[in-house]
């Protein structure tokens, strides 16, 4: 068991689980995260938030969910490195596109580009959420007091228009990183064949359109309207 996940098989299957685990989480968070822009009271987002910050399933699911992510990271670097490795020497390719999309050749490199911007959120306000509350006002809903999380997030939305370009052009990157991963995920572990390989590209582009515009028009609402 142990050479197999050494072994090339291995680890791509390692990055498809992991790839696919990240993959339900984004959809998750960003539903959560629509709710900023459907109640300007932030009401609606406090109580999402807060459900998320007390539910003992969710503190559960929290460090799986950070060991995804490293292990999808670090997985990641390692497979391309195999590959560089595998052909030291450049060869001679006249037409790549034939045999293969953009974004599958260039997954790295989106991956490092969302590995910053990942970085930079969770400095802005997962840090700030979890490990300095104090810092945040409180709020009263419902008989509950709770982190008032909607301000936090609404406030640097609407004071910088370059944090709001910079969500932006994440969430197209991971838009573009989701069109490719989310079939080939699919695809390492076996459940696609001819007739469903288009079906299921099909799918990873709708998907990936959604993250992507998803994510986007929640600081282009805050920067339009406020």
């Amino acid at each position: 068991m142990s050479k197999f996940f050494t072994a090339s098989i291995g680890r791509k299957l390692i990055m498809s689980l992991t790839g696919l685990f990240l993959v339900m989480f984004i959809a998750v968070h960003m539903t959560v995260n629509l709710f900023l822009i459907f109640d300007d009271s932030g009401e609606l987002f406090n109580r999402a938030a807060h459900f998320m910050a007390t539910n003992p399933a969710v503190k559960i699911m929290e460090p799986i969910l950070g060991l995804g992510f490293l292990i999808h990271i670090l997985w990641s670097f390692l497979l391309e490195y195999e590959n560089w490795r595998a052909r030291p020497v450049k060869y001679d390719k006249k037409n790549p596109e034939v045999a293969s999309s953009w974004t599958s050749r260039n997954m790295l490199v989106l991956g490092a580009l969302i590995l910053v911007f990942l970085v930079v959120h969770i400095i802005q306000f997962f840090w700030v959420i979890k490990f300095n509350p104090e810092s945040m006002k409180s709020v009263v809903i419902q008989g509950v007091q709770m982190e008032d999380t909607y301000l936090l997030v609404s406030d640097l939305f609407k004071r910088s228009v370059v944090y709001d370009i910079f969500y932006v052009i994440g969430g197209i990157l991971l838009g573009f990183h989701l069109s490719h991963g989310f079939w080939s995920g699919f695809h390492t572990l076996g459940l696609s064949n001819k007739n469903w390989m288009s079906r299921l590209q099909i799918i990873s582009r709708v998907y990936a359109i959604i993250i992507a515009v998803g994510f986007s028009v929640i600081p282009l609402y805050f920067l339009i309207k406020f």
